[in-house]
């Protein structure tokens, strides 16, 4: 959501140690929401869209593992 996305602590990393990220650690581009358990950090990106809802999406729930069956808002 949005509120994670503009957090402080979320990242979009392109690059690790001034090198590019490799694939190994999510090439090209990895994101990191801190205030998410580590499942729910993306491991690679394809593509940002911003919407109104989930309704649309697969299973309408949020995600890949919110569809089946995990919380979509797993916080630490």
């Amino acid at each position: 959501d949005l509120v994670d996305a503009l957090h402080p602590q979320t990242l979009l990393a392109y690059e690790m140690n001034g090198a590019p990220l490799s694939v190994a650690h999510g090439a090209p581009l990895r994101l990191r929401v801190e205030r998410q358990l580590g499942y729910k950090h993306a491991k690679y990106i394809r593509r940002i869209e911003a919407v109104a809802d989930y309704s649309h999406i697969s299973g309408g729930k949020g995600g890949f593992w919110e569809d089946r069956g995990y919380e979509w808002y797993a916080g630490i």
